[in-house]
């Protein structure tokens, strides 16, 4: 069994190497296993090495302790908030790999125990098969801080039934295990404690055929029931809401239906929108809805844009305002910049949608001969000084 570690005193991604599997452990169970350049690096190093490897054949991946993966590690935005495109490299690797995720060649499967949010989920929901338990939390949260729905969500959520993409995107609201596997966006729901033993059935299996995968996990597998109360049961409530041309009258037409009887559970979640970044609300829906009409490599393309204008404070400070009140000094009472949805002007928006010269966009080989191509250390952003 081989296992490489670039730093040795932290190792943050464990990659083992068993006949003709290989599973990746996200092993910073005290941060819940946040996504950090290094560990952006070694995902990317261990997957291109294996796709490429003859011998690997599955690929397995979970998280250490009581996470899969919160996400993006928002301290490393926000201390990077005062250096210009401090976090450009990592955001790069972080989207590069998402498309290689997205279309890897060998039969990958993801443990998903715990937390699974953000760019965390993005290592969970591409998966050919991804794997989930009583105890998994899902959710895209993004927008509520100033930031928007990104490592491909915009093209994920976007081809999700009906308006629920928008809802997921704009409220951050929260998916257990049973409602992932009803959405689509995982394909199993195992008990938790079946778990350890689901994971030494697949390293048994020694294979990555993907009616013997899907056999193995169905040993474990339950039927998925949804709770009354769950929020996929509101279908209709969230399609008529959320197909609304802005977030001014998806706001006011989830109030309208906020007054009627047995619909109490839209307080709260009517409550944490207008809490949201307006800023960030108005670009995560402009995202979604044009990822309806992008392929994959396209959306991730215009997340990159997004992501650098906003981290660049192209229209607004909200991303750092939002972690600040979140992660920092945890008031919870961010201050917008503009303060409602009213003062948030399109043109401004508009900003951060404009294309880079074509050299510094995101960088993603579509063409099978070259398709690990395209890495950050061949742009002009490694190689110059040159900016977006």
């Amino acid at each position: 069994m081989a296992q490489q570690v670039v730093n040795p005193d932290e190792q943050v991604v464990l990659g083992e190497e068993i006949d003709h599997v290989r599973l990746i452990t996200l092993n910073r169970p005290r941060q819940l296993n946040v996504i950090s350049s290094t560990v952006v690096s070694l995902l990317a190093e261990y997957l291109e090495k294996w796709e490429k490897d003859d011998k690997a054949e599955l690929v397995i991946i979970k998280g250490a302790g009581r996470a899969f993966s919160a996400g993006g590690d928002l301290k490393m935005f926000y201390d990077g908030r005062n250096t210009k495109d401090s976090c450009l490299e990592v955001v790069y690797r972080m989207y590069w790999l998402c498309y290689h995720i997205h279309t890897y060649k060998k039969t990958q499967v993801a443990l998903v125990h715990g937390i699974s949010m953000g760019g965390g989920a993005s290592l969970m929901v591409p998966m050919k098969f991804s794997v989930v338990t009583e105890k998994t939390v899902f959710a895209t949260p993004e927008a509520s801080i100033g930031f928007h729905t990104d490592c491909g969500f915009s093209y994920m959520h976007s081809h999700l039934p009906g308006s629920l993409g928008e809802f997921l995107a704009l409220t951050g609201a929260r998916l257990n295990g049973k409602e992932l596997v009803v959405a689509g966006l995982a394909t199993h729901f195992v008990p938790s404690e079946k778990l350890p033993e689901l994971e030494k059935r697949l390293i048994s299996l020694n294979s990555g055929n993907k009616n013997a995968v899907k056999s193995a996990i169905e040993e474990f597998s339950v039927e998925v029931q949804l709770d009354e109360d769950s929020v996929l049961n509101k279908k209709s409530i969230i399609d008529e809401c959320f197909s609304k041309d802005t977030v001014e009258e998806i706001i006011k037409s989830f109030e309208a239906e906020a007054s009627k009887e047995g619909n109490g559970w839209i307080g709260a979640v009517l409550k944490g929108l207008k809490r949201s970044s307006p800023a960030g609300l108005t670009i995560t829906l402009r995202s979604i809805r044009e990822g309806r009409k992008q392929t994959l490599a396209e959306s991730l393309k215009k997340e990159f844009r997004l992501t650098i204008n906003i981290l660049r404070t192209t229209i607004s400070e909200d991303v750092y305002e939002g972690i600040r009140a979140l992660t920092i000094d945890k008031d919870n009472a961010p201050k917008w910049s503009p303060p409602s949805l009213d003062k948030v002007e399109n043109e401004k928006v508009g900003l951060v949608f404009q294309p880079f010269k074509e050299d510094l966009e995101l960088q993603i080989a579509e063409k099978e001969e070259n398709r690990w191509h395209g890495k950050y250390e061949t742009t002009p952003y490694a190689t110059s000084a040159l900016t977006a």
